[in-house]
């Protein structure tokens, strides 16, 4: 009855002819079907009401281990697609180097292209980073003062790093302040500048004054998601690098988050800031002629380290050092000085000496030890690394070995430093400089600079990069660091010569080699002083008096080696006296 009418079917006919017994079981078993549908579809929206329930619950109750999740995923994926982009950009759109058979448009067009590349990349890679912040500011840093590995597009892209960092709030600053110390900033002090002083990638430094002593202070506090994100971005910047080397195997890079990963929990504790600081305070208490100038430490935690307030400006501020009229050549040679003495002496290298942790501060000259119209004001003292004795003599022995452009020498010590035959490259790494500079003697002689420089080599030789590599990741791992501080006191000898002319920027890096050598010269003593000391086992008189023979000999080849590098160095003063007066008449 149901199907009747003109539109019946054959169906329905087949339905009316079947015996009510089996239409019956039919139709029942067709509406079990149904309700057990619908009982399983409620089931599972249960199921999807009550996990989301859960997961609310948990995010209500948990927001800030949630947050964490969201936000360390947020910055996982931007790491990753810009990993991607630039992989698939230098995949698809990086040629190789021109031929000897290309035109010289042809030529113009491929390192056009190249630079186009390396730019481009360079940019997507720090607004990545400038998003992440924190330790990713810090990888970028690495990668700003790495001018003698990567080509110049990178370095200059990622050189803005060293300054524009993302101050905290102050309630974020107060937060951590009472979570380390217990107290609040107005507790603990009666003045306290809202606007930082200075801001890094891992902390920023505020002005105040102490309330219990009227004591005026700088205090640095930890961005407070530094350490919370560290283990995680860390672990993500090692991926990057494997994923990076998979798809260009010369890609050999993963020393620097390896380095990170060593330096970092070191860097993120405070109180090495206050027990590196006074270290180096007491190393250089017996060098009165130096004007170093260490903050004295108040006090320490994990995340807020409270200081002296020392005045001053960055060394590389040319406007202020001739206001003061303090000479740039001279800071230059004192930083030169103070970093050799760490070096080759102490042993105990800051290893992280851009000029906004070097400062100098103004003095009267006739009222200092030292005799100098300014002090050098060392800051930041969070990475420092140990230099063992023999890393010290074998590394003062290659760089004595450069100053005579002795092959031979270079050769061996190259050898015994980086565990490679690229003696060459090497050598150009360690210098700044040229091979063939190098191989004419001429560092501590010839005034002609002649700088080495990473994209000028790889037009001349296509595999310098991947040599590069091999280099740096044989190395141990202290030698990347002593190379890194290397090359950021190069940059800061850049700044500091920039409008002085071209006569006196050469004196002023003679004065730099002269400046090493002695310094090489005297860890070069030292250690053959303890050969000999230890080289005779027995104590009889031919014994004694062939040791005091031998001492006698080193003590008078350091004397005479280092008087000539100071009546050198006395030329030199002399000449630039001359150059001086000669510019000021020609004015």
């Amino acid at each position: 009855m149901l199907l009747a009418g003109p539109w019946a079917t054959s169906a329905s006919r087949r339905l009316g002819c079947m015996p009510s017994t089996y239409l019956r079981r039919t139709l029942t078993s067709s509406s079990t079907r149904g309700g057990a549908w619908q009982w399983q579809r409620w089931r599972r929206t249960a199921a999807v009401a009550s996990i989301s329930l859960g997961v609310g619950g948990y995010v209500v109750y948990n927001h800030d281990t949630a947050y964490l999740v969201a936000a360390s995923l947020r910055r996982c994926s931007i790491a990753a697609r810009v990993t991607c982009q630039v992989s698939w950009d230098y995949y698809r759109n990086f040629p190789d180097l021109p031929s000897d058979d290309d035109s010289a448009e042809e030529r113009q067009h491929i390192l056009a292209k190249r630079s186009a590349v390396h730019l481009r990349s360079a940019e997507r890679v720090r607004a990545a980073l400038m998003k992440n912040g924190g330790v990713y500011i810090k990888l970028g840093q690495h990668i700003s003062a790495m001018q003698y590995v990567l080509p110049a597009e990178w370095c200059a892209t990622m050189q803005p790093l060293q300054d524009q960092n993302t101050a905290s709030s102050l309630k974020d600053v107060d937060h951590v302040i009472f979570r380390d110390l217990g107290q609040h900033i107005e507790e603990m002090f009666s003045e306290f500048d809202a606007k930082p002083i200075g801001v890094a990638s891992l902390a920023q430094v505020h002005r105040a004054v102490l309330r219990e002593t009227g004591e005026e202070v700088a205090v640095k506090v930890q961005h407070p998601m530094v350490r919370t994100y560290s283990d995680i971005d860390i672990a993500t910047v090692s991926v990057m690098f494997e994923f990076i080397h998979s798809v260009f195997p010369d890609f050999k890079f993963m020393w620097l988050s390896a380095e990170m990963k060593s330096s970092l929990p070191q860097e993120l504790n405070f109180r090495n800031d206050k027990s590196n600081a006074e270290r180096v305070e007491w190393n250089f208490a017996q060098h009165p002629d130096v004007p170093l100038v260490v903050p004295k430490m108040i006090r320490a935690s994990e995340r807020v380290l409270i200081m002296e307030y020392v005045n001053g400006r960055r060394c590389d501020d040319l406007g202020y050092l001739r206001l003061n009229s303090i000479d740039p050549a001279e800071v230059s040679r004192e930083i030169g000085r103070v970093f050799a003495e760490m070096t080759y002496v102490h042993g105990f290298l800051h290893c992280d000496p851009h000029p906004g942790n070097l400062f100098v501060r103004p003095r009267d000259g006739r009222k200092t030890t030292h005799g100098h119209n300014f002090d050098l004001v060392l800051l930041d003292h969070g990475l420092y690394r140990h230099l063992s004795p023999r890393f010290r003599y074998e590394y003062a022995e290659m760089w004595h070995a450069l100053m005579e452009g002795d092959t031979e020498k270079i050769k061996h010590w190259s050898r015994q430093l980086s565990g490679t035959d690229l003696y060459i490259l090497f050598s150009t790494i360690l210098t700044g400089q040229n091979w063939s500079a190098i191989e004419a003697k001429s560092l501590a002689k010839s005034t002609a600079p002649a700088h080495f420089s990473v994209g000028s080599m790889m037009k001349q030789h296509p595999d310098i990069l991947r040599q590069i590599t091999d280099v740096l990741s044989s190395v141990p791992p202290v030698l990347l660091l002593v190379l890194k501080t290397n090359d950021l006191l190069r940059m800061v000898d850049q700044k500091l010569f920039a409008d002085q002319p071209p006569a006196v920027q050469q004196h002023a890096q003679l004065r730099t080699w002269m400046c090493v050598s002695h310094y090489c010269l005297v860890a070069i003593r030292n250690a053959r002083s303890q050969d000999i000391y230890h080289s005779v086992s027995r104590a009889g008189f031919l014994q004694t008096a062939s040791r005091i023979g031998r001492l006698t000999m080193n003590w008078i080849t350091f004397w005479i080696y280092d008087t000539a590098l100071s009546l050198y160095s006395a030329v030199l003063t002399l000449e630039d006296v001359f150059i001086r007066w000669r510019s000021k008449l020609a004015l």
